[in-house]
């Protein structure tokens, strides 16, 4: 769809959404036009980027600086960059800045502001006012031959122009946006409710004095004293991220304060505003500690088992015995992980008893001893590991099982024990615990895991019934856990009768008799409450069809674009939802299977298609996906108007090739996605 227009106008660009993703194009953008200036030859094209958003320019929604300051990132500040090198001696700019802990640092010198170490957590709004600093140094560093123009606004439609190029219509001034190239970066979707919400909506409806609040983030939900009063009990669906802010701003918010006692334990002191707060979700466990950080930003995990050989010889396994190269992610990938996860955690206990020297030798005879497949009985028994048991994941996810309580203090003293032993292992940190240090290769890991699922990677049943189904619950709730003084806060609750949880299995109904929503737990005798505010604290998750922004709405309807589904080789598919693009530089694809040259889309909008996009920065030092996701698409937006878009790497469907090509095709389709 792109035309050809006279080569002296500038190459326009629209970059929509303004949050991470949005800025780490622009800085990327920005890279390669100050090397292009900087070359001998004729004067770079002029290029002018139209940078939109609806909330705050610089920062996107769930970034902005306007937000309450106990809602906190889960990534340490030296591990978080959005500069694609580290400072120099020159200013600030795109390709040469300081990392969020240098900045934090850099700001309590100049100006006084609150220190945090390296291994501290910032709050969002610290973090947004980072996105400020990065944008602001970014536009302020452009060659001359590159115009910025920040618009505040909401792009509802994107439509091809009468003369190539495209259209974008916006709900206020300037209404309208001519774009060569269109770059979709719109972050966290609004949904439509699903089955369980619409039940919600319509008691509210028909029940005064009801509210259920659901869809958003804790920081632009309704949690005042009008919709939850002082003394009431609220009820809140889900023990995630995102419960710890709904649990923060119903206490800290109103006025509580955490204290540490004369016996050294943490309290919390009430200001008398709070309401009794009633949680649950399916596993009854508050997501778990992150390990105490030990680890440098640049830190990159080796992996042994789960590597990108012995992906491409399981894909040469299946394609030999089915014709696709599909993978089983339990039968194929979770084996691997398991061990990968397994060896550090066996190798860290081995270094903590006996030092280095002696893991060093126990890591190398291991590997082996895995590798080979054979016995480990002598080995472990050696090491003096022979008592202690492999990490079960699902038994760490869901440490309650199908236990029965007899009270709800018994499960309260169960879950606080849980809770207390946890705490106990991310102290240990993520190099010196043995568990935390395992559990921390689920992070460390990713980038392979993605080869494994991206693009149809897995079978459609596999992918749905147990990487969606089964493991990926389990992944989030052990690999991305908020800071421990999150958790220590939350214990505080608890004893003190502020907050309960209502044990495993929680369920939330409606009781049109008693005009509010039940929460109970089927597995703890006495669980059930009633509540006449009902929180939904999950996070949507991105649907094309569900998604209620203009936007989207119009690029579906008209076919602009297309949820991405999974084929399998038995005419199976599974219909997922996520934006379908196809791999770098993730061109979009529209309703009839083609490729869109000149528009782009990356982060959240395509999680399905690729897995894990929610990720918001960087890392010091290493050359992350999120980095090289922006690089690739700044580099072909750059490329000159009359330039042929080069080929994006095939998207396969391994179960369509010839045997003797589908594995190279998919292991091809997948290497530049990979760290």
């Amino acid at each position: 769809m792109s035309g050809n227009p006279s080569d002296t106008r500038p190459l326009s660009l629209v970059i929509v959404g303004s949050g991470p993703r949005g800025i780490s194009v622009l800085e990327r953008l920005a890279v390669r036009a100050a090397a292009e200036a900087a070359t001998e030859g004729p004067a770079p094209r002029s290029v002018r980027v139209h940078l939109v958003d609806a909330t705050e320019i610089g920062a996107g929604r769930v970034w902005r600086t306007d937000q309450d300051d106990w809602f906190t990132m889960n990534t340490v500040i030296s591990q978080v960059t959005m500069y694609s090198g580290g400072p120099d001696e020159g200013p600030d700019r795109a390709g040469a800045g300081p990392s969020l802990g240098q900045w934090i640092a850099r700001r309590h010198e100049q100006a006084g502001e609150t220190l945090l170490g390296p291994d501290d957590y910032a709050s969002r709004v610290r973090y947004g006012q980072y996105l400020n600093h990065v944008y602001r140094t970014v536009a302020e560093g452009l060659p001359p031959h590159v115009e910025l123009v920040p618009v505040t606004g909401r792009v509802t439609a994107v439509r091809p122009g009468p003369d190539g190029g495209y259209l974008l219509s916006l709900e206020t001034a300037p209404h309208l946006l001519e774009a060569d190239r269109v770059v979709l970066a719109t972050g966290h979707p609004f949904n439509a409710p699903d089955a369980f919400e619409q039940s919600m909506l319509a008691f509210t409806r028909r029940t005064p004095g009801t509210h259920y609040l659901c869809g958003d983030s804790a920081a632009d939900m309704a949690l005042g004293e009008d919709t939850v009063p002082a003394g009431s009990a609220v009820g809140v669906k889900g023990l995630g991220l995102s419960f710890y802010d709904v649990m923060l701003s119903l206490t800290v918010g109103r006025g509580g304060v955490f204290r540490t006692d004369r016996h050294g334990e943490l309290c919390y002191l009430p200001s008398g505003r709070e309401p009794r707060i009633v949680a649950g979700s399916r596993s009854g466990l508050p997501i778990p500690a992150r390990g105490r950080n030990q680890k440098r930003p640049d830190y990159s995990h080796k992996a042994q088992f789960l590597t990108r050989g012995a992906l491409e010889s399981a894909r040469a396994s299946r394609s030999l015995r089915s014709g696709s190269g599909q993978l089983d992610f339990a039968e194929d990938v979770l084996p691997l992980l398991q061990q990968e996860i397994d060896h550090v955690y066996r190798t860290t206990q081995v270094r903590v008893v006996d030092g280095p020297d002696a893991a060093d030798r126990f890591a190398r005879e291991y590997a082996e001893t895995l590798r080979s497949g054979g016995d480990r009985a002598e080995l472990l028994s050696a090491a003096g590991l022979g008592e202690m048991p492999p990490i079960d994941l699902d038994a760490l996810a869901r440490p309650f099982g199908a236990q029965h309580f007899a009270s709800v203090d018994e499960f309260r003293e169960q879950l606080l024990k849980v809770m207390e032993e946890d705490l106990a292992q991310a102290a240990l940190g993520t190099v010196d615990g043995p568990l935390k240090a395992a559990l921390d290769v689920l992070r460390d890991i990713r980038n392979v895991v993605r080869e494994a699922v991206d693009h149809g990677g897995l079978l459609p049943a596999s992918h749905t019934e147990f990487f969606h189904g089964r493991f990926l619950p389990v992944n989030a709730l052990l690999s991305a856990g908020p800071p421990m003084e999150r958790v220590e806060q939350l214990r505080a609750l608890i004893r003190q009768g502020v907050v309960e949880v209502a044990g495993p299995g929680t369920r939330f109904e409606t009781d049109d008799a008693q005009g509010a929503f039940r929460v109970v737990s089927p597995q703890v005798r006495g669980s059930e409450r009633l509540v006449h505010t009902l929180i939904d604290a999950r996070i949507p998750t991105p649907d094309l069809h569900r998604d209620t922004s203009p936007l989207t709405r119009q690029l579906v309807a008209e076919g602009r674009v297309r949820p991405y589904t999974i084929e399998g080789p038995d005419g199976s598919f599974h219909v997922t939802g996520g934006l379908d693009v196809t791999t770098s530089p993730f061109h979009v694809i529209d309703a009839d299977g083609r490729s869109l040259p000149d528009v782009y889309a990356l982060g959240i909008p395509t999680e399905h298609t690729r897995w894990f996009t929610q990720v918001g920065s960087s890392r010091p030092g290493v050359g992350t996906l999120f980095y090289r996701d922006a690089d690739a698409i700044a580099s072909d937006a750059l490329r000159p108007l009359r330039a042929e878009a080069p080929a994006a790497e095939p998207v396969v469907v391994p179960g369509r090739q010839p045997k003797d090509t589908a594995v190279e095709a998919v292991a091809g389709a997948r290497r530049s996605d990979a760290s």
